[in-house]
């Protein structure tokens, strides 16, 4: 990973995403905030892993920042470059550079092309000039380093298993080098054994391009694995960002304690001696947000001042924030 005082590739600040509501046509107009204020930077060659539970804006806060979808407020800054103030053209040719990995991978590749097709399509769209004995030979190169054998060009995804369906996600990625690379829930839809190659072949990927990730996930475990930093988001805010190793160790905000109180064990003697931290409750609509702190209905050691102020992004050290009013008694309570 690159040092945090590098030029960040990505810098996001204050991302906003809010979709609006149809109602009636006197209704009060309403939105879904589904990403509500993100900011963060990213570094060349560093992962940035981002967990909680669905309907938290994981998905629409990586889409966002590809400009897959547009975004309501805030800036998407690119190599010191804000999106927002590109042309629709200027946007298309930097995004060869950010690339996306989706979370179902048979349903992301089209069946009726063939993988070398698959693969080579981003080709197609950025270097049309192409030759087509070159052409074929990227498409070779990336299969190969993606652990797919070159005599499968010609087949179609229902002949691959999920694992191999998602290596030609990632090949087809990958082919135009690019410097960011956004896995959306990568590895969600696979066995647990294929789930350990896959990230394995990313972590492989990352050291030899120097590629900087923005991994989504539910799972703790395989996000621990690959991440250099973790953001955990709760109602499109963030709840807490830490390096890897501090937010397991020391996490602050009573959500992060919960989801981590979660992961099994696999020490039985353990996983039975361990301290739970249970959440009461559903997620809240984001239609329709608890005043003050979003987590303030589910959290086990609310005060007044949760229902009416929400807590701003406060420094734990200097390279971890929480947004919680009693973080600093948090971890006292929770584990009496």
């Amino acid at each position: 990973m690159s040092l945090p005082h590098s030029a960040p590739l990505l810098s996001v600040r204050d991302l906003k995403v809010h979709f609006p509501v149809k109602s009636d046509l006197f209704a009060e107009k309403r939105v879904v905030k589904a990403v509500d204020g993100v900011s963060f930077d990213l570094y060349p060659g560093e992962t940035l892993g981002i967990v909680g539970e669905s309907g938290c804006g994981k998905s629409t806060l990586g889409r966002a920042v590809l400009k897959l979808i547009p975004s309501t407020a805030g800036k998407v800054v690119w190599l010191g470059r804000a999106l927002e103030d590109a042309s629709k053209a200027d946007q298309r040719a930097l995004r060869r550079d950010m690339q996306i990995i989706f979370q179902d991978p048979l349903a992301a590749l089209d069946p009726r092309m063939t993988v070398g097709a698959i693969v080579a399509e981003p080709l197609d769209t950025f270097e049309p000039g192409m030759a087509e004995q070159a052409k074929r030979g990227r498409v070779v190169e990336a299969m190969e380093r993606v652990g797919l054998p070159s005599h499968l060009i010609n087949r179609y995804p229902h002949e691959f298993s999920g694992g191999q369906c998602q290596r030609i996600g990632i090949a087809r990625a990958l082919i135009l080098r690019p410097k960011l690379l956004v896995c959306d829930e990568p590895v969600s839809a696979l066995d647990v054994s294929i789930q350990a190659q896959i990230v394995n072949l990313l972590r492989k990927l990352q050291a030899e391009e120097n590629l900087a990730l923005i991994f989504i996930s539910h799972n703790l475990s395989v996000v621990r694995r690959i991440s250099a930093r973790v953001m955990v988001l709760y109602l499109g805010k963030i709840a807490e960002l830490a390096d890897r190793d501090e937010i397991y160790r020391n996490p602050r905000h009573p959500y992060t304690q919960a989801l981590l109180s979660a992961v099994p064990i696999a020490d039985p003697d353990k996983e039975r001696a361990k301290k739970r931290v249970s959440l009461t409750g559903d997620l809240p609509s984001p239609i329709d947000p608890p005043s003050g702190c979003v987590f303030r209905t589910r959290c086990p050691i609310v005060i007044e001042k949760c229902h009416t102020i929400m807590p701003a992004l406060e420094p734990v050290t200097d390279s971890h924030t929480v947004s919680c009013h009693r973080w600093r008694e948090a971890i006292e309570l929770l584990m009496e």
